[in-house]
């Protein structure tokens, strides 16, 4: 597997997945866990078919609604 050595997620993309998540899961993520599910969404289609990985939605992201609308 290759190393990335540096990217970034602008606002508006992690905003963007914390409703995608929302929508499509039913799962309210903090805001600092949308960061991760928008890099996700950079990084899966680089990686090898069948790559697995783990994203922990830890917190509570119904705190943070009111920002994300």
């Amino acid at each position: 597997m290759k190393a990335v050595l540096s990217t970034s997620v602008t606002d508006e993309e992690a905003l963007e997945a914390f409703k995608r998540l929302s929508r499509l899961e039913g799962i309210i993520p903090m805001l600092e866990t949308s960061y991760a599910l928008a890099y996700l969404e950079k990084l899966c289609p680089t990686l090898p078919n069948g790559t697995k990985f783990v994203v922990n939605c830890s917190g509570r992201g119904d705190k943070d609604v009111q920002t994300a609308n």
